[in-house]
């Protein structure tokens, strides 16, 4: 068996292996979870140099996603709220919380839109830094911790190096450098591999995260079931929203893969502290589902 016939047998396992390995040695994540955030830039600007600029535009798609993500998000919490505050805002941080930045990585893998993804993935990062405040707010979060400007800056500051740098920097490359450009955009496997590594290092946070906060079972696995719930129906809906709008795939992963690392600060910071299981539940819940898309693709293709 030669190397490229060993790799493509492997690749729809090293989705699933990463997980594994990252509840097994989720002890010595700390090591090299300071690499995250480099190996998903470097992981977008392979995906944004397959793009030019022109293919970016927001259309009907962008509007009814963003629509569904933030009225969505309400509804789930004001239908939770008499049952469990917690769980409450653990489902609806679940909903409300924006595109993962890796969602345009995924969606090329499965055949999406990646422009459409990753015009959604900025106009909805940007909706929630404006509009968490005033919600955290009235969701009766203490007013002395929370300031408009501030939550704008630590949320756009989290968004801005992982989004849009790597896609600028895509386009300078092909005005300054076409051929470095052409050159990336030809790999575009790399990033595959390169988002397994990134999956290992954020399942085992989660998982480390879970376990140092067990004080609350029974509440923690209400908050684990809630998201696992609300994450098959953003997939869902997405899918449906994006049939009508020519792109399902792209609809079900800008709708259904969330950025769980914004997340999870966002509900430490501002909301109930165990809330934010749901979205450390939501690693795993969306991370099974883009696994199971990639190998029956694969297994197709």
């Amino acid at each position: 068996m030669n190397i490229s016939s060993f790799r493509q047998r492997l690749k729809p396992w090293m989705l699933p292996i990463a997980m594994l390995c990252g509840v097994l040695f989720h002890d010595f994540i700390d090591i090299i979870a300071p690499v995250a955030p480099y190996l998903i830039f470097v992981m977008l600007l392979i995906t944004f140099c397959k793009v030019r600029p022109s293919d970016f535009r927001i259309t009907g798609l962008t509007y009814r996603l963003l629509l569904v993500q933030l009225l969505g998000s309400l509804i789930v919490y004001f239908l939770i709220l008499p049952i469990n505050a917690d769980v409450a805002q653990g489902t609806f941080i679940c909903v409300f919380c924006p595109t993962a930045t890796a969602a345009p990585v995924i969606t090329g893998m499965l055949g999406g839109s990646i422009t459409r993804v990753a015009t959604y993935s900025i106009v909805s990062n940007m909706s929630v830094a404006l509009l968490a405040p005033p919600l955290f707010t009235f969701m009766g979060v203490e007013g002395d911790s929370l300031n408009l400007f501030s939550v704008f800056w630590q949320i756009f500051r989290s968004v801005f190096p992982l989004i849009v740098a790597p896609l600028l920097l895509a386009f300078l490359m092909l005005k300054i450098t076409p051929k470095a450009h052409k050159a990336i955009a030809t790999h575009q496997s790399l990033s595959f591999y390169i988002w397994a590594v990134s999956l290992f290092i954020v399942v085992g946070r989660a998982v480390s995260y879970m376990i140092a906060h067990h004080e609350n079972v029974p509440e923690m696995i209400a908050l684990a079931i809630t998201s696992g719930i609300a994450c098959c129906l953003q997939f869902y809906i997405g899918r449906k929203v994006g049939r009508r709008c020519g792109d399902k795939i792209a609809g079900a992963q800008g709708l259904g893969q969330k950025n769980t690392v914004l997340a999870i600060w966002m509900a430490l910071t501002f909301l109930s502290p165990i809330s934010s299981v749901a979205p450390a539940a939501y690693v795993a819940w969306q991370n099974t589902i883009n696994s199971l898309q990639l190998y029956f693709r694969t297994k197709r293709g």
